[in-house]
């Protein structure tokens, strides 16, 4: 079985079984994104622990969040910023103990100064990549997928997939009606924003929410162009499968981060909480997470240590184009991104 072939599978099963699941050290529970148990990553922990984790997984962040705030117990869960503000509104988590994380002194500022306030560090980032417009390079020609409106072409209706996902279907509304930082918003720039995804929303042939459904969707020839992840994208390239990954579109693309919170009244062991993040920002991990899914660790000094060429061919190197950075919004607007968006994928 090809790696691209085992991905479908566990992705396959993990949304057949919706809260699929891992049975590995009772000890840890871990609610992570559908196809975050990488190996290379965990490596450290099942050297010290003797097996991995147990895996709960989830599809988007509104699903984590729901399934925590309901009751849902595990040791860690694996939002990105953006959702991050809701688990510390909420009381669910605790702040990290940075003195256990050796490598804490590598994340950078620029992902740690928004959740770092007098109780400590509430938000471990972990990982960061890029949203943009994943097309197929024999179909489509580079040229359409210079601005963001190839998503309202006519030429690609029916051929185009939009994630099913609350950030980043309006970070890409935001940029494409002229709108580069979703900080303060104002209600005529949401209503023309929402107005451009009523519009796109014709040409939608599917809305993904996994990395995998989406590779498949673009393999199989039902689409053409996409609203990204790096992870689609490095599916596909592993495969010599024609994919372009256009991060620098007239109007910009969108950057984002995620990381790990330490859930309160945990049912597992600490020790074993602070050997897990310890195992995913080990130096060890920058490169099965880059192989894995195109992904850049977020740990300065060992993304250093790969080659910039190795960096460009997984689309992970700087880019000088306008980016929207997905940043911890308030509850209030992720509450009307949520409901507007829900709406408009019901045809409203």
């Amino acid at each position: 079985m090809t790696r691209f072939a085992k991905l479908l599978a566990g992705a396959a099963t993990a949304l057949a079984l919706g809260t699929a699941a891992h049975a590995g050290d009772p000890d840890l529970t871990v609610l992570d994104w559908a196809g975050w148990e990488i190996d290379g990553m965990l490596q450290p922990y099942v050297d010290k622990n003797g097996q991995k984790p147990s895996y709960i997984f989830f599809a988007d962040d509104d699903e984590a969040f729901q399934k925590v705030s309901s009751g849902f117990k595990a040791d860690v869960v694996h939002p990105c910023a953006a959702s991050f503000p809701r688990y510390k509104d909420a009381g669910l988590i605790e702040p990290w103990d940075v003195s256990k994380i050796p490598e804490f002194a590598n994340v950078p500022e620029r992902m740690t100064k928004a959740f770092t306030d007098e109780q400590g560090v509430w938000f471990m980032p972990t990982d960061y990549a890029y949203t943009a417009i994943a097309y197929n390079t024999i179909e489509v020609p580079e040229a359409d997928v210079a601005t963001l409106q190839v998503f309202t072409d006519p030429k690609y209706a029916g051929r185009i997939s939009m994630p099913d996902n609350t950030d980043d279907v309006w970070s890409l509304a935001l940029l494409a009606t002229g709108v580069t930082s979703w900080d303060n918003v104002t209600d005529e720039q949401f209503q023309a924003a929402a107005d451009w995804l009523r519009a796109v929303h014709p040409n939608v042939r599917a809305y993904w929410s996994d990395p995998s459904e989406l590779s498949q969707l673009m393999a199989s020839g039902e689409i053409l162009v996409a609203w990204s992840w790096n992870d689609p994208v490095a599916i596909l390239m592993a495969e010599d499968f024609p994919v372009g990954f256009n991060r620098s579109p007239a109007e910009g693309a969108t950057t984002w981060f995620c990381g790990f919170v330490n859930m309160k009244d945990q049912p597992g062991s600490e020790d074993k909480t602070y050997d897990f993040i310890n195992s995913l920002l080990a130096h060890s991990s920058a490169q099965p997470l880059l192989d894995a899914i195109g992904y850049a660790l977020a740990n300065d000094a060992a993304m250093a240590g790969i080659p910039a060429e190795t960096l460009k061919a997984s689309y992970i190197d700087p880019v000088t184009t306008t980016l929207l950075a997905q940043t911890p919004v308030s509850q209030e607007c992720r509450a009307k991104m949520i409901e507007e968006f829900e709406l408009i994928k019901s045809g409203f």
